[in-house]
Parts: structure tokens; C-alpha cells; sequence
């Protein structure tokens, strides 16, 4: 019988290798073949492999960090909107791939590009990607992720006991209790902000009495029933823009987000922020939370959350804490104190694909309160029923892979001590690099860094003596910016590495302007003391060219 049943199945799998001169048959047999088992005679996955990883190899270790096409001349590769009738040779199509794609794509692993909140990933993650590609667990349910979600859940709870460091006995009731929620994995720091600031609405403007809660009845009808005039949120004018998402999401518009200026430290104006509440409350609006900010976007400096903590708590407010970059440093011993107040915080967003060095599409959301995030709780009757261990029922998302492979896996590989190593690593360089910065006459250092990010910018040699003296105009620092925004954009185009820009206020001549900042980022691991020189070097002999380009410009505009 096991005989007949074997040739059965070959029989099954050379069905279409029979009726190979039909054109219907042959289509079929190609497709059927991308779904073969690996083991099977006709598998071709091995050899995919092998020519996939050989690109890999090749652009991970690339040191210039882009390809000098035009993004407009890259455009065009891509017009072509009609799609193939029949199946592609799979060797053609990874050429296509390599030419049009990889060749050009960003190499956000070169140890010379610093300038955006992207690096080189560690070695595990690309065979944990194909095993996680291969299961295909869908994480909203466990009929189709029975052993991903309980291990999710541990891997939440690993970095909710970092955030707030409750009992053992904590732990041991809520990790694995179906109706607690430590933590959300999501997409990314700006979902996690959403969910944060989506419970916060949902638990103040609850339902009471005969009233059914914003949830069902809508936010017009929750702040008529509650005796309010409106709704806002309010924190840093630095926050991320994914706060301006949650606020049209949760429908208190663009206009009920109330940003509070910030210090010379970039940290929120903490007696404004008390006057803003006391505003809000004098309007009688409701405060849905109020955020604080461990580590902005812009220049990597963190709110004295301890203060804003104290504050929200006087107030009776959410209080939640954007730590999408920041957070990882409660690893480190040294700079965790940059973080006090964290665990006060209601909620707290975390991102693993900033300073956990995890693949993109990993965000965490972590709440102070087990039951918080029942109160965004859906359910439907063929998936997460109400008493179900299902993890959609409480999540933004619906269907989404097994990305908690990679959070389980750093923590583990890596480990605490790893990680405060990488943390504190990126710091000392980044240290290094202000130090550099300080003694070059080329440059102009803006802030000294709270962390790892840091705001800078390029002095042309004519107004390098006033800047000294703080003596720069505003026509002047017009000037300097223009200059440092070509600066920018030539070394990027050039793409021998890589600096992002921002912009900054300082003061001048005792009036506060706008100005243009480079901005490094120094996370990537592979990053030295020798690469950071190389960067400042390379600026320095993009900005020459730039003048010399300029002066011969201007001789022939004089001669004509």
C-alpha cells in the first residue's frame, strides 16, 4: 500500500511534466513547482538560495552607502504597469533585481551612513527571516500561531520588566493570563503611539451608567454625555508626526494636539506645559494624555519625565511616553538615569527596529495597567472571541507575521549585557564625534548630544570668523543654510556616505532663527572612530568642490 501510494504521489507531482506541449499545463507545471516541497525532485528553492545569498553577501558589505543615479533616471526603470502573462525564469528575474533594484537600493549597513535611524542588523536575523517566512504564523489567533502567541506574550513581558521592574508575582500572574496585556507588538512606533493614545480615550470616556462609552457611541457624543467642550492631546512641539495620525484618527483633529515649546535642550517647557493644562481645563476640554518624549526624532534629547510624570499624576491624565528611539537605554547601567519617570508612564512605546537592531516592522506598545488595553477590545465570532488567548483582539492590526521571532530571539542572542554594550557604545562614539566636530573649523556643533544623535553644520571659510563670534546675520545664516543643504544633498547623490539634515533654532545677535542641521546618527555597530572621520573629511572635500564649483561659476558669469 505504501508502494502504491508513493507512486501515486509521482504520478500526482509528473501530472503536468506529461502535458507539457499544452500551454495551459505548462504554465501550471512552472507555478506548481514554486510550491514544492524542498525535498522534492522538483524543487528549485536550493538553488534560489544559493544566487540569493551570493547578492546578499554583496550588498550588506558594500561600504558606500548609494549608487550615484538620478532618482529621476530610477524612475523610469519603473513604468512598465502591465503585468507578465507567463511565469518568469527566476535567474532573469534576480538579474532584473540585482540591476534595478539592489544595485541602487541605500546600504543602510555601511559603517558611513549615519544619518538616519537605520543600520546593520545582526547575523541571526536572515536565517530566523527564512524560517519566519517559511512557518507563515499568523499572529492575530492561535488556530494559526498555537505556540507563536504564548511565546509573544513572554518576549512583551521580557521588556515590560525592564520598563517597570514589577514583582515576581506580577509576572507570574499576567504573563500568560488571557485577559492581561503587558504589551502590543505592532508595526512600528507609530502604530504603538496610536494604540497608546486609542486606550487613553477609550478608558477616560468609558462607559458609565446608561452611557455606552466613546467606543460605541463616538467621541461628539462621549464629550456631550461627560460635559466637555472638546478633547486634546498635548506634549513636545517636538513629538513624532505620528501624533498628528492619532489625533485625526481619534477624531480630535490636527487642531486638539496642543504642542508645548521646548528648552535650549529641546526638552518641553515644563512651565508651559502646566499652563497649557490649565488652559485646557479652564476651556473644559478633555485632556486625553499627555506625552513625553525619550528620545526626539530630530536631536535624540529626552523630556525629565519624572517631572511631566508628577505633573500628569496632579492632573488625573494618561501619561504616556513616546521612547520609540530612546528607550533601549534601560540596558545600559551608565544612561538608564536618562530615562527616570519611565516607569510611572501609563504607556510606552518602544521601537526594535531602532536601537534593538531588528529588521523593520517590529513596534511595541507596553502598558502599566494589565486590563488598559481591554478597553480597545474587539471581538468576532469566528476569530478572537471574547475569552479566547487570541492576540488580535486587542491590537490595531489584524493579520501580521511572527516578527516576535526576532524580539525573542535579540533578547536571548544579545542578551541584556549585549545590548547595554551596543548602547553604550553608540553614546562614546557619538561623544567622539562632538569632540572632532568641536575642533574643526569647517563645522559648527549645535548641541552637545543627550545620546546618540547629533545636530551640527557647515561653516563656509568667509563667515567662519563671525560665527565665532556669534556675530552671524540673518542674512548669514541664510547663507549657511542654503550651503548646507546642498552639502547634504551632493553627498548623498555622490554616496560614499551618508549625513540626514534637520533643521534647529539658536540664537543669534540675541534673536532666535531657524537654521540648517546635519544630522548623525550613530547606532550601527560596524560604525568607527575611522568612519566618522571619514565622514567629516568627506563633507569637508564635498563643500570645496561646492566653492570651487561656485567661484569658476561666478569668473564666467564676470568674463560673459
Amino acid at each position: 500500500m505504501a508502494l502504491s501510494q508513493q507512486r501515486q504521489g509521482k504520478n500526482q507531482q509528473n501530472l503536468f511534466l506529461e502535458n507539457e506541449l499544452t500551454p495551459r499545463y505548462a504554465v501550471a507545471n512552472e507555478v506548481m513547482q514554486l510550491f514544492a516541497p524542498s525535498n522534492s525532485l522538483v524543487s528549485t528553492e536550493a538553488n534560489m538560495a544559493v544566487k540569493t545569498d551570493a547578492l546578499v553577501d554583496d550588498f550588506v558589505n558594500a561600504i558606500h552607502t548609494n549608487s550615484e543615479i538620478e532618482f529621476n533616471a530610477l524612475l523610469e526603470t519603473f513604468v512598465d504597469s502591465q503585468v507578465p502573462i507567463n511565469p518568469a525564469n527566476f535567474d532573469n528575474y534576480l538579474e532584473y533585481l540585482a540591476n534595478n533594484v539592489v544595485n541602487h537600493s541605500i546600504h543602510t549597513s555601511s559603517p558611513r551612513f549615519i544619518g538616519h535611524m537605520t543600520s546593520a542588523l545582526p547575523c541571526f536575523v536572515r536565517p530566523l527571516a527564512k524560517l519566519m517566512t517559511a512557518m507563515n504564523q499568523n499572529v492575530v489567533k492561535i488556530e494559526t500561531a498555537k505556540a507563536f502567541s504564548p511565546y509573544e506574550r513572554q518576549a512583551l513581558a521580557m521588556m515590560h520588566r525592564l520598563i517597570y521592574n514589577f514583582s515576581n508575582e506580577f509576572y507570574r500572574e499576567h504573563v500568560q493570563n488571557s485577559q492581561s496585556t503587558l504589551g502590543i507588538l505592532v508595526s512600528g512606533g507609530t502604530a504603538a503611539n496610536i494604540i497608546a493614545l486609542w486606550c487613553a480615550r477609550n478608558k477616560s470616556l468609558g462607559a458609565k451608567n446608561n452611557f455606552p462609552g466613546v467606543e460605541k457611541a463616538g467621541l461628539a457624543a462621549a464629550l456631550d454625555y461627560y460635559g466637555y467642550q472638546g478633547a486634546v492631546v498635548i506634549g513636545s512641539e517636538l513629538m513624532h508626526y505620528s501624533f498628528e495620525k492619532a489625533a485625526d484618527l481619534l477624531g480630535i483633529g490636527t487642531h486638539g494636539l496642543i504642542k508645548i515649546p521646548t528648552n535650549i535642550n529641546n526638552q518641553v517647557d515644563l512651565s508651559a506645559l502646566r499652563q497649557a493644562i490649565a488652559d485646557c481645563q479652564a476651556k473644559n476640554l478633555h485632556i486625553i494624555a499627555i506625552a513625553g518624549v525619550a528620545g526626539t526624532t530630530d536631536s535624540g534629547n529626552i523630556d525629565s519625565l519624572s517631572d511631566i510624570a508628577d505633573i500628569a499624576q496632579a492632573a488625573n491624565v494618561h501619561f504616556h511616553v513616546d521612547a520609540a528611539w530612546g528607550g533601549p537605554l534601560i540596558f545600559s547601567e551608565q544612561h538608564r538615569q536618562k530615562l527616570i519617570g519611565i516607569e510611572r508612564a501609563d504607556s510606552v512605546t518602544i521601537d526594535g527596529h531602532k536601537q534593538l537592531y531588528l529588521p523593520m516592522g517590529i513596534g511595541m506598545v507596553f502598558t502599566r495597567e494589565p486590563q488598559l488595553a481591554s478597553s480597545i477590545e474587539k471581538n468576532a465570532s469566528y476569530t478572537m472571541r471574547k475569552n479566547s488567548f487570541d492576540l488580535g483582539k486587542r491590537a490595531l492590526e489584524g493579520s501580521r507575521p511572527g516578527m516576535v521571532l526576532f524580539l525573542h530571539a535579540g533578547l536571548h542572542l544579545i542578551g541584556l549585557k549585549g545590548y547595554e554594550f551596543l548602547i553604550d557604545a553608540g553614546i562614546e562614539k557619538t561623544q567622539y564625534m562632538a569632540a572632532r566636530i568641536a575642533t574643526m573649523p569647517e563645522f559648527e556643533l549645535l548641541s552637545q548630544p543627550d545620546i546618540n544623535l547629533l545636530l551640527y553644520r557647515y561653516i563656509p571659510e568667509s563667515l567662519r570668523e563671525l560665527a565665532a563670534k556669534n556675530e552671524l546675520t540673518e542674512i548669514d545664516n541664510h547663507q549657511i543654510n542654503i550651503f548646507n543643504e546642498r552639502l547634504q544633498k551632493t553627498q548623498r547623490q555622490v554616496g560614499r556616505t551618508f549625513i540626514s539634515r534637520t533643521t534647529k533654532t539658536i540664537t543669534c545677535l540675541e534673536k532666535e532663527t531657524s537654521v540648517t542641521a546635519l544630522r548623525a546618527v550613530i547606532a550601527n555597530p560596524l560604525t568607527t572612530q575611522d568612519d566618522i572621520d571619514a565622514v567629516l573629511n568627506d563633507q569637508i572635500q564635498i563643500a570645496l568642490d561646492l566653492s570651487t564649483s561656485d567661484s569658476l561659476e561666478a569668473n564666467h558669469t564676470n568674463y560673459v
